[in-house]
């Protein structure tokens, strides 16, 4: 079983700001909920080909997981795939400017569990809904608060 789940949210600032702000990886921890921490694995700046390891806590879980950026579309798309664990997944953020001068965000997560996680897809592909609706929320907050 495949799990997909799109989220998006409508931010009330300049698409360059929130896809600047929202693509380094060095803010994740500040607006992810689930996610403690980040390491870059290969030098700055994000490209295609960087490396990041990333800690999170997910279902009362600990997750140490490697993402590598595929795709970087300045201001517009950013792909990151994971190739180990029991889920590997792709992250998507895709960013598109508003009429109002605003930008919408989608977070696309998608993945094929393996093992045990294959039965809790389900129960899974919920709880990433739930959690991606809170961390678009919170980046939303913190980018309009910046103002």
């Amino acid at each position: 079983m495949t799990v997909d789940v799109l989220t998006e949210i409508v931010i009330d600032r300049p698409r360059d700001q929130v896809a600047r702000f929202a693509a380094d990886p060095t803010n994740a921890p500040g607006w992810y909920v689930n996610i403690e921490s980040v390491e870059w694995k290969t030098p700055p700046p994000l490209g295609v080909g960087s490396r990041l390891a990333f800690v999170a806590r997910f279902l009362g879980r600990r997750l140490a997981y490697m993402y590598e950026i595929v795709e970087l579309v300045a201001s517009e798309r950013l792909v990151m795939r994971t190739a180990e664990g029991p889920f590997p997944m792709e992250t998507t953020y895709t960013w598109e400017a508003t009429g109002a001068g605003g930008t919408r965000m989608t977070l696309r997560n998608r993945g094929e569990p393996r093992g045990f996680s294959k039965l809790v897809a389900p129960f899974m592909a919920a709880a990433m809904r739930r959690a991606n609706r809170k961390d678009l929320a919170k980046l939303k907050a913190l980018l309009e608060r910046a103002r």
